[in-house]
């Protein structure tokens, strides 16, 4: 461990962080029949609205031909549209979906806002936040 910089173990802390953190939600969003990577989909459709799919897919954290079986799935469950227009298709939220978004999306904010709430003040809350995207904003040059 000695032969790692201080760089490798902050990423090393954040990776485990966002494992056990990406547990914890899917755990908390089973109570809405959701995954995080569902949630994030319709999170996401739900501010870009219609979207394509190809657009949807460089938004998430899920590969594109596991954007097509979601959005199968997810249209299956009535949560979503898709409408065909010439060679693109569209996808937007039906009501039933913007009704389950709307019912999980401040209980998830609440649940991942308590990790950072018990501990950290709200000026260690904006540091780290500013550090972390400096930190985004250098890994998208590489």
């Amino acid at each position: 461990m000695k032969n790692n910089t201080l760089g490798t173990l902050i990423w090393l802390r954040m990776m485990r962080f966002t494992h056990q953190s990406n547990l914890l939600s899917n755990e908390f969003l089973k109570q809405y029949d959701l995954t995080t990577a569902q949630f994030d989909v319709l999170l996401q459709i739900s501010i870009a609205q219609p979207i394509t799919q190809s657009e949807l897919a460089k938004k998430v954290t899920v590969t594109e031909g596991g954007i097509s079986r979601m959005l199968t799935r997810l249209e299956q469950d009535e949560l979503i549209t898709r409408t065909q227009q010439w060679k693109t298709k569209h996808i937007a939220l039906t009501e039933k979906g913007k009704l389950l978004l709307t019912n999980a999306l401040d209980a998830q904010i609440q649940f991942q806002s308590s990790f950072f709430d018990d501990v950290l003040t709200r000026d260690q809350q904006k540091q780290l936040y500013d550090l972390v995207s400096r930190v985004e904003k250098n890994s998208q040059k590489h």
